[in-house]
């Protein structure tokens, strides 16, 4: 139990708002709840959580103490009150997660607990899958990432042995991820290989596709072929080769067929045309074709996971997942 005594410059709040403020990682439901059944008292008494809090109120807080904290990534999953994730794959090992756009897969540099991984590793703890106290430096972890405003499948490793397994498949290339897009006009061929040099603007956080090599470019690479046209749209399935920022983006738009709703990369006016402000980009599928050895994740090798419901191939094509295309 914790006692906090009300300062002149705490006075006149309510008393949820002012708890919220002094235990920043405490999630709303539990501080509704806590109020209702007396874990926050004022003045050794029950309290209502609109009640006003007055200098001098001594508060009693029954909370456990990892809720007091400061509050920093590593325990922004304790703010999590109902973790929101989709998923499409878990075992005991891993857990492979549709992330939707807009969802951070990390923090951006500033505290926030609305992003994957703390919702994931707060879905692994109210399961006890996870004992965060218990561990020594272990934290479940997110082995891929994909941008702010692109959804997608992400992997994340419930133990420190899967992680490994993890980091070394995914560097040596043996799991494989495919992405769907919808372009501007259809790419010429239907299908084919981009290979490009690209150079990245750490300053202005955009790359530029150059067709020999320079100072500083590293080449992408990408297997694309075209799934469907309608309405001067088509459905572009790309398989990533090499793991380039904004690889897909860059590539499509330098070879005349820009993204959908890319506004860094793709056409003002085309995107307006359709109302779109967000890239129509994918990562649906993943293949564990783990060719070498393994270790604990031998069992998924030949493996495919794949996400059949994604917003804008719903609403501007008629694409059938079901069959093999």
């Amino acid at each position: 139990m914790k006692e906090l005594t009300i300062r002149k410059n705490d006075a006149d709040q309510r008393l949820d708002r002012f708890v919220a403020k002094a235990v920043p990682l405490l999630p709303d439901s539990l501080l509704q709840k806590y109020i209702r059944i007396k874990r926050i008292k004022v003045n050794g008494k029950g309290a209502k959580r609109d009640d006003r809090v007055n200098e001098g109120d001594v508060l009693q807080l029954y909370i456990n103490d990892e809720f007091f904290e400061t509050p920093s990534e590593e325990n922004a999953y304790l703010k999590v009150g109902a973790p929101k994730i989709e998923i499409v794959y878990e075992d005991e090992n891993v857990l492979l997660v549709d992330k939707k756009p807009g969802v951070l897969c990390h923090s951006d540099g500033t505290w926030s607990y609305d992003t994957l991984i703390a919702n994931i590793q707060a879905y692994l703890y109210a399961r006890g899958e996870w004992r965060p106290r218990e561990e020594n430096a272990f934290a479940p972890a997110l082995c891929n990432r994909i941008d702010r405003n692109t959804g997608g499948i992400v992997i994340a490793a419930k133990n420190a042995e899967a992680l490994r397994v993890l980091d070394e498949k995914i560097k040596l290339r043996e799991i494989d991820k495919y992405y769907l897009c919808a372009v501007r006009g259809r790419p010429e061929p239907r299908e084919g290989v981009y290979r490009d040099w690209l150079f990245k603007d750490a300053r202005k956080n955009q790359v530029y596709i150059r067709e020999t090599s320079c100072p500083g470019a590293k080449e992408a690479v990408t297997e694309y072929r075209t799934l469907q046209k309608k309405d001067g749209l088509s459905l572009v399935e790309c398989h990533l080769l090499t793991g380039r920022t904004h690889q897909i983006r860059a590539q499509m738009a330098a070879h005349g067929t820009p993204l959908l709703g890319d506004g860094k990369y793709g056409e003002e006016r085309f995107n307006k045309q359709f109302g779109e402000k967000g890239q129509a980009l994918y990562s649906y599928r993943v293949v564990f074709t783990l060719p070498t050895d393994a270790g604990c994740l031998e069992y998924l090798r030949g493996r495919s996971f794949q996400v059949n419901e994604i917003e804008f191939v719903k609403k501007y094509f008629d694409f059938d997942f079901s069959v093999d295309n």
